[in-house]
């Protein structure tokens, strides 16, 4: 085999690895946020995996519309933030029924809506935009099979068109 069909052949072998990988990568998100997940991809403002810091539920008193507040490091980046940021999330207390409760040392994988007009924001699809993640925040941890946060933000990237 000539020199120029080798190369080719390479090329197409690296391509089908691409190809199943990307293949994997989807079927893994489909496993873990449902078969909506590519739609949540693109909705979301924010995508990042992070560590709760803080959780704090404001008074009536407080504010007009009871919230709850969240503070949170980015640890890995995906979309819309940067990692070492610590954000602010500030929640209605009726969104936040609508998932598990985040707790402080908690490492969880977050697709948020974008800011509404008041600042409020919380994960995409209720419960299937928050995902838990094992102690060390690279892995999922409600599986037993091995999902990473890489494998994840490969699709959620890919989703996303970037």
């Amino acid at each position: 085999m000539s020199l120029p069909w080798k190369l080719a052949a390479w090329g197409l072998v690296c391509l089908g690895s691409v190809v199943a990988a990307a293949q994997q990568s989807d079927a893994l998100a489909a496993r873990v946020m449902g078969p909506e997940w590519k739609k949540m991809a693109r909705t979301a403002g924010m995508v990042f995996s992070g560590t709760v810091l803080v959780v704090e539920a404001s008074s009536a008193k407080d504010q007009a519309v009871p919230t709850i507040e969240l503070k949170l490091r980015v640890d890995h980046a995906i979309a819309g933030v940067k990692a070492g940021q610590v954000l602010t999330i500030r929640e209605w207390v009726g969104a936040w029924s609508m998932h598990r409760p985040m707790h402080v040392g908690e490492h969880v994988l977050l697709l948020l809506y974008p800011l509404s007009r008041l600042g409020f924001t919380s994960p995409v699809n209720g419960a299937l935009g928050q995902i838990a993640l094992d102690a060390s925040g690279a892995n999922v941890a409600q599986r037993e099979e091995h999902f990473s946060v890489l494998q994840l933000e490969r699709a959620i990237r890919s989703a996303r068109k970037e």
